[in-house]
C-alpha cells in the first residue's frame, strides 16, 4: 500500500517577506513525494475559499500540518476563516456528518517572535504557547481528529539570523516525520 503524502497548509499573509516560513516551505518542496504544499494566501488572494475543493484535499490526506506565524497570540486571519468555512456541520461534525476529519493526524507548526521563556506564568506573555494554542486543540478534538503536539520555533523577532533559521529546519522535519 502506498504511503499517503502529508498535507502542509501554509498560512502566511506575506510569504515574500517571510524569513522562517519561507525557509520551511523551500525545504519541504525538496520532498514532493512526501508533502503536498498548499499555501492559502497564494491560493485565495481574495480570501474566497473554495470549500468543496478544500474538503476534498483534506479527505485525500491522513496527516495535516497547519504552518503559520504566531502573532497577536493567534493565527493569521485566513486560517480562522478557513476553519469556519471548511469544517462544516454535516462534513466535519454533526450526527450525520461521517466526521470526515476523524482520525486524521493534525499538528501545528508555528513560528514565534518571542523567546520561549517569555511564554510562561509570571513572564512577559503570562501563558504558555500550549495554553494559547488550546482553541486549535479543542477544534480538532471536536471534529474527532487525532491532534498531535505542535512544533514551535521561538525567538525570531530579535534573532532572524540565517544560522538560527537553518537550525529550525531539521527540527521541523523531525517533528513532521515523528507524526
Amino acid at each position: 500500500m502506498k504511503e499517503r503524502k502529508t498535507l502542509v497548509i501554509i498560512v502566511h499573509p506575506d510569504m515574500a517577506h517571510s524569513v522562517i516560513n519561507k525557509r520551511w516551505v523551500e525545504e519541504l518542496q525538496k520532498y514532493p513525494d512526501t508533502f503536498t504544499m498548499h499555501q492559502l494566501y497564494e491560493r485565495y488572494p481574495d480570501e474566497q475559499i473554495d470549500v468543496l475543493a478544500e474538503q476534498q484535499l483534506i479527505e485525500q490526506h491522513d496527516t495535516i500540518i497547519f504552518q503559520f506565524p504566531f502573532y497577536w497570540f493567534s493565527s493569521p486571519p485566513l486560517l480562522k476563516k478557513w476553519l469556519d468555512e471548511v469544517l462544516t456541520h454535516g462534513w466535519a461534525y454533526g450526527s450525520k456528518s461521517g466526521y470526515k476529519v476523524a482520525g486524521k493526524k493534525i499538528s501545528l507548526a508555528v513560528s514565534v517572535g518571542g523567546d520561549e521563556n517569555e511564554y510562561r506564568d509570571g513572564e512577559k506573555y503570562r501563558y504558555t504557547l500550549n495554553e494559547l494554542l488550546r482553541p486549535f486543540e479543542l477544534t480538532f478534538d471536536y471534529i474527532k481528529a487525532d491532534y498531535k503536539s505542535f512544533f514551535a520555533y521561538y525567538g525570531l523577532e530579535f534573532n532572524a539570523a540565517e544560522e538560527w533559521i537553518a537550525n529550525s529546519v531539521p527540527l521541523y522535519l523531525q517533528h513532521i516525520r515523528a507524526l
